[in-house]
C-alpha cells in the first residue's frame, strides 16, 4: 500500500552518533586564491555578478559560515545550523554562553551538551516526504514567474521512488506551496485520512500561523522498478525522462497531471494514475543512472549506463531516435551526463567509476578528448560555461577544471567533504557559486567571488568560536538530512536550494545568498 504523503517532525537521536563516526574533515588550500579564481570564472561567463550582492556576501560570510557550520538536533528537517552548548549551573542562572561550532566528523559531543538550530542562518526551511526514499529528482518550471524571491514561494518538482517492491514505485509530480519566510521549521500537512497538524519550536504560535502551514499537492503514475535517475526537459517540463532499475529508460508526459496541481483547486489525492510512457528503450542491456537533458537544443537526450556506453535521443516530432550508434570508449559505468549549455550544444561530457572524463562531438559520435580527474570513481559533474567544469568523486574532492587546458590540472580543488561526493550544481544566478552534497550528510554552498576578511571574522568570534582552517570560498553548509543524495538549485526562485536525501526533502534559502 502506498505510504501517506505528510511533511514530517520525527523526532529521532541519530545525528550525535551518525557523525561521530565520520572520519575527520581535513580541508586544504586551494590551488589559486579566491580572488584569482573569481577572477578567472567571471572572465569566462558570459553573466555578471551583482556587485551589491557581492559585497552583502563578502561583508556576511564569516558570521554564515560560523552559523552554517552548526547542526541541528534531529529533527530530520535538516537543519544544518547549530552551535554547542553547555549546560551548566551558569547558564541555567541565566547566562548566556558563548556558541560554538560544531564540525561534524571533528568534535565530540560531550555529555551535557546538546545542539542548537541557529534559525537566523535562513530565509526559509522546510521539510517533506513522499512516502518512499527519492533518491532522485527535478525542479519542473513554471509559469509563475522567471524569477522570484517574494514569499510566499511555490514550487513544482517531480521524484521518482525507491520501494521495497517493484510493483510500489511511484513516479510523482509534486506541488509546494506558501512556503513562508517567516516560520522555519517543518510543518506537517494534512494526510491521507484527513487529520492535520504542526511542529516548531513554539507551538504556542501554531494556532495562529496555521494559515501560513505550506501545502503539499502530489499526483503520481505507477512505475515498475526503482527511479535510478529522473529528469524534466527544460523546455518542456512536462516531458520527463526515467532510469529504471529494471535496465529500461522510459519517457513519460505528465501534462494531466500539472493541470490538476495548477487548477488551484486540485486537494489531496491518493489515486495512483496507471499511464503509458511515450517511449520505452530497453537497448541499454543493464541498468544505468546518468541521463540529461540538453538545454541548448529541445528534446536531445543522453543516458548512460554501467556498462559503460552512452546512448543520444534525437527528437522526431513526438518521438525519439536511439538506440543506433552508442558512444563507447568508459571501461566502467557511466555515471553522470552534462551537455554543453552554451557555445556548442552538440557537445556531450561524461564521467565514469573508471576515474575519467570524457568530452564527446555527438554528431559524429568521436571522443575529442579524455582525462584521469580523479585517482576514484568520478560521481557527478556540472558543466557552468563553455569550459569550465566541475567534479565530484567517490575521495570526497571537488576538482574545478578548464576544459580547455585540461593537461594543466585543476584550476581549484578542496577535500573538505569527508565521503562521496553524490551531487554538484552551479547556480543558474550566480556564475561564481557552487553547491555540493556529500554523503558526509552535509550540503555545502561555495562562492568564488569572495574570499575571508580577517576584520569582520575578528567581530563574528567575539560571539561564535567559529573554527579555523576552514576553505576561503565556502559560504554556507547545511546539515540534518541522512544520506544525502541530490540537490538542485531552483531555476526560477532566487538562492533557493532543493534537496533529497534518505530521510526526507529539504527546500531552504540560505540567509546570505
Amino acid at each position: 500500500m502506498w505510504p501517506s504523503v505528510t511533511f514530517h517532525a520525527d523526532h529521532q537521536k541519530r545525528v550525535a552518533a551518525d557523525k561521530r563516526a565520520q572520519k575527520q574533515l581535513v580541508p586544504t588550500r586551494s590551488h589559486c586564491s579566491s580572488r584569482q579564481l573569481g577572477d578567472q570564472l567571471n572572465r569566462q561567463s558570459t553573466q555578471s555578478v551583482n556587485k551589491s550582492r557581492r559585497a552583502l556576501r563578502q561583508s556576511r560570510r564569516a558570521s554564515t559560515v560560523a552559523k552554517g557550520l552548526r547542526k541541528f538536533g534531529d529533527h530530520g528537517e535538516s537543519i544544518a545550523c547549530l552551535g554547542r552548548k553547555k549546560k551548566s549551573s551558569k547558564q541555567r542562572r541565566g547566562a548566556s554562553p558563548k556558541l560554538e561550532v560544531w564540525r561534524p566528523g571533528v568534535d565530540p559531543l560531550d555529555e551535557g551538551e546538546e545542539l542548537q538550530y541557529e534559525p537566523s542562518a535562513y530565509d526559509t526551511i522546510h521539510a517533506f516526504r513522499l512516502g518512499w526514499p527519492c533518491l532522485s529528482f527535478d525542479i519542473l518550471r513554471d509559469e509563475l514567474g522567471a524569477l522570484r524571491h517574494e514569499f510566499p514561494l511555490t514550487l513544482f518538482c517531480t521524484a521518482g521512488t525507491q520501494a521495497a517492491k517493484p510493483a510500489d514505485n511511484r513516479l510523482i509530480v509534486a506541488k509546494l506551496t506558501n512556503i513562508s519566510g517567516k516560520k522555519r521549521g517543518v510543518e506537517l500537512a494534512a494526510s491521507d485520512d484527513g487529520d492535520s497538524s504542526s511542529s516548531s519550536s513554539d507551538e504556542s504560535d501554531d494556532e495562529e500561523m496555521s494559515d501560513k502551514t505550506p501545502k503539499l499537492e502530489v499526483r503520481m503514475i505507477a512505475h515498475h522498478g526503482c527511479i535510478n535517475r529522473i529528469r524534466s526537459m527544460p523546455q518542456e517540463p512536462n516531458i520527463i525522462a526515467t532510469w529504471s532499475e529494471t535496465g529500461v529508460v522510459q519517457i513519460w508526459d505528465v501534462k494531466s497531471l500539472l493541470q490538476e496541481l495548477s487548477s488551484g483547486n486540485a486537494g489531496s489525492s491518493s489515486r495512483i494514475a496507471h499511464q503509458a510512457p511515450l517511449q520505452v528503450f530497453s537497448g541499454h542491456e543493464v541498468e544505468g543512472f546518468a541521463l540529461d537533458w540538453s538545454l541548448a537544443h529541445q528534446g536531445w537526450l543522453a543516458s548512460g549506463d554501467n556498462n559503460g556506453v552512452i546512448h543520444v535521443w534525437q527528437p522526431n516530432r513526438r518521438e525519439w531516435i536511439v538506440g543506433g550508434r552508442a558512444l563507447v570508449g568508459h571501461s566502467s559505468s557511466v555515471e553522470d551526463l552534462q551537455w554543453c549549455p552554451t557555445l556548442d550544444p552538440f557537445r556531450l561530457a561524461s564521467c565514469s567509476s573508471d576515474g575519467t572524463l570524457r568530452l564527446w562531438d555527438v554528431p559524429t559520435c568521436t571522443c575529442t578528448a579524455m582525462w584521469k580527474i580523479h585517482d576514484a570513481d568520478v560521481n557527478v559533474i556540472s558543466w557552468r560555461s563553455d569550459s569550465v567544469l566541475a567534479s565530484g568523486g567517490d575521495d570526497g574532492i571537488i576538482y574545478l577544471w578548464n576544459l580547455k587546458h585540461l593537461k594543466d590540472g585543476p584550476i581549484w580543488m578542496t577535500n573538505y567533504h569527508s565521503a562521496p561526493i553524490t551531487s554538484i550544481e552551479w547556480s543558474p544566478h550566480d556564475s561564481s557559486m557552487l553547491a555540493a552534497t556529500s554523503a558526509d550528510n552535509q550540503l555545502s554552498v561555495w562562492d568564488f567571488s569572495v574570499e575571508a576578511d580577517p576584520e569582520e571574522e575578528a567581530q563574528v568570534k567575539q560571539s561564535v568560536a567559529a573554527p579555523k582552517g576552514l576553505p576561503e570560498s565556502l559560504l554556507f553548509v547545511h546539515q540534518g538530512q541522512r544520506d544525502l543524495k541530490e540537490l538542485h538549485w531552483h531555476p526560477q526562485l532566487l538562492g533557493t536550494i532543493v534537496s533529497t536525501s534518505f530521510s526526507d526533502f529539504n527546500v531552504f534559502k540560505p540567509s546570505n545568498l
